[in-house]
């Protein structure tokens, strides 16, 4: 029987992804086990993580300014942007290094299971930056699941209005997986071989 401190914090440990009940077990015995100075510094950029991130106000990724590191890039192609559902998205797509432009991130995907739909996910946000930016092409990658597929069938739509070059992320990630989850060669090779679409 553990001391309500600790049941407590195993309590709201055991809420985090991946963490069971012996996992936060094992994180509290290493915090005890640490100077207080290194458990505080912990918790404060915890909070810091809180209160200091906000989205892109241009892409919706993850930053601390108004504009992410990605579109504050003067070296990025600022021709072609590729729409993700997450910020993992975008970093596992950058992890790969074979895609230099620019990204729109959804935040979420059409799911009318969830009651979400194309309203949810700020569509005419993109569609202005694809007009005052002179896009050229848009690259669709979401994920490969019915989900995914919907919403890319969605924007895809909305595109064709705008008579810009639309392509899909191409070969090698199988039906139903997560971009997030998939191995860097896959992605680097489903972005190269990415194909036109016509919605």
């Amino acid at each position: 029987m553990y001391p309500k401190l600790i049941e407590n914090l195993i309590e709201r440990l055991s809420k985090l992804p991946g963490i069971g009940r012996r996992s936060a077990e094992r994180i509290i015995y290493w915090m005890l086990a640490q100077d207080a100075q290194e458990v505080k510094a912990l918790a404060d950029n915890i909070q810091q993580l809180k209160e200091g991130l906000r989205f892109c106000k241009r892409c919706n990724h993850l930053s601390e300014q108004e504009l992410c590191l990605i579109c504050a890039d003067g070296s990025r192609d600022k021709k072609i942007i590729c729409v993700v559902e997450s910020p993992k998205d975008l970093l596992a797509i950058e992890r790969t290094g074979s895609y230099r432009g620019l990204y729109y991130v959804l935040l979420g995907h059409i799911s009318p299971a969830e009651g979400r739909g194309p309203d949810d996910l700020n569509l005419p946000k993109l569609m202005d930056r694809i007009k005052d930016e002179g896009i050229a092409e848009v690259v669709i990658a979401t994920d490969p699941d019915a989900e995914g597929e919907m919403t890319a069938l969605y924007i895809g739509k909305e595109l064709k209005k705008l008579g810009v070059k639309t392509s899909r992320i191409g070969l090698g990630i199988p039906v139903g997986s997560s971009v997030e989850y998939v191995d860097i060669s896959t992605l680097t090779m489903s972005m190269n071989s990415r194909r036109l679409v016509d919605f």
